[in-house]
């Protein structure tokens, strides 16, 4: 069946997955799976076992491996990440699709997480095919108004040339930011993780696995989205518990 959406909003589950209630035991499950990923447990096991005891449901699962990350993880993460005012004068390479679809989310009213590392995530499943939706001009306008703002010098938007309608974003982003400053450059890439992975620029992401081998990164989503978007529906679950809930609460 064809994507006919046309907002990147909450999904129906997220209403009951995510309720107030809900939260204490997310926290506790995110700081048990964090710990045992400290100690060397390999994720997709540590997921099993966390998710099981607190017998959480697929999204929170999902929210739950977004969200929990090593000591040492949060550690290298956080020594590496630049403030907004260390852009300037700086070229942002962009993780085109992971930043897009946070914002695109946020401006739509879906839940965003907060992990342990203060990487701000989404819980959209990227695949093969990307459909454009009503917020994605706004969400770009957005971007570029915060790159304007904080005086880098480039911007460079590397989206996954393997995904249907590449092209098509490609030139719906030329032409929203067509004359702007800083200039933008949008490349189709075969490999965009590992090019970000190993870019000698400022890498803006939230993939994990970019984040934990770029050289330098900025939080853009979170900056975006506390900037320009107050009525975000942010879930903090890196915070540690407040008190440990009983197993098996949702």
């Amino acid at each position: 069946m064809p994507d006919t959406r046309t907002r990147r909003g909450p999904h129906p589950k997220d209403e009951d997955c995510f309720s107030p209630p809900a939260v204490p035991a997310l926290r506790a499950a995110v700081a048990d799976l964090s710990w045992l990923l400290s100690r060397g447990y390999s994720q997709r096991a540590a997921l099993k076992l966390v998710g099981d005891r607190y017998a959480l449901r697929d999204r929170q699962r999902k929210a739950l491996q977004r969200c929990a990350a090593s000591d040492e993880a949060c550690r290298q993460r956080r020594s590496r990440r630049l403030p907004p005012a260390r852009l300037a004068g700086e070229t942002v390479a962009v993780d085109g699709y992971n930043v897009l679809l946070t914002i695109e989310a946020a401006l739509s009213g879906a839940v965003l997480l907060l992990g342990r590392d203060g990487a701000l995530r989404d819980l959209a499943a990227m695949s093969a095919h990307y459909r454009r939706v009503d917020s994605t001009v706004s969400a770009i306008g957005l971007l570029a108004d915060f790159f304007a703002a904080c005086g880098c010098d480039r911007v460079v938007w590397c989206l996954d040339r393997p995904v249907s309608n590449s092209g098509r974003l490609k030139r719906l982003i030329e032409e929203a930011v067509d004359g702007r400053q800083p200039p933008w450059e949008v490349r189709l890439l075969t490999q965009t993780d590992r090019t970000l992975a190993t870019s000698a620029h400022v890498v803006a992401t939230a993939d994990s696995a970019i984040l934990d081998r770029c050289r330098r990164w900025v939080n853009l989503a979170r900056l975006v989205v506390d900037r320009s978007i107050p009525s975000a529906r942010i879930l903090d679950l890196g915070s540690a518990p407040s008190a440990p809930p009983s197993s098996g609460s949702r």
